[in-house]
């Protein structure tokens, strides 16, 4: 990741589960996205956003991860979720990723791209002003 990735909201620790591991014996690549999606959901909370599927809710349309060291059960990963690049009806998420085992060392990093829409036209609207003030 890059050195521009916007402000720091969210920590969180996430336990990892013995049904998290692939045939490798390490944490599945997929699961990670189950990751980064709980750590966005705590944020969303957080700032106290309704994931309202009837009205004007967040939803994701690009996400990404990269993968650094594998993380094996058992484990708990602790997840610094970031925020930047505010748009009209848009904002950029980043996470790094990393292992109870090595705390100093980053195991994974991702983004997540969220729109506020409406989800009765399924068209983009403005950032909500409490959405827009997390990042002053």
């Amino acid at each position: 990741m890059d050195g521009n990735k916007g402000k720091l909201i969210h920590r969180c620790n996430i336990p990892v589960r013995w049904g998290d591991m692939d045939a490798y014996g390490h944490v599945n690549n997929a699961v990670y996205m189950r990751y980064l999606e709980e750590a966005r959901v705590q944020l969303l909370d957080k700032i106290d956003v309704k994931l309202d599927p009837n009205g004007l809710a967040p939803v994701v349309i690009n996400i990404g991860c990269s993968f650094f060291k594998p993380v094996v059960y058992p484990d708990t990963v602790r997840i610094d979720c970031y925020v930047a690049e505010p748009g009209r009806s848009s904002f950029m998420t980043y996470y790094e990723v990393f292992s109870q085992h090595d705390p100093d060392k980053l195991v994974s990093e991702g983004y997540a791209k969220v729109v506020w829409i409406d989800h009765n036209t399924e068209k983009s609207v403005p950032l909500p002003d409490d959405v827009r003030a997390m990042f002053k």
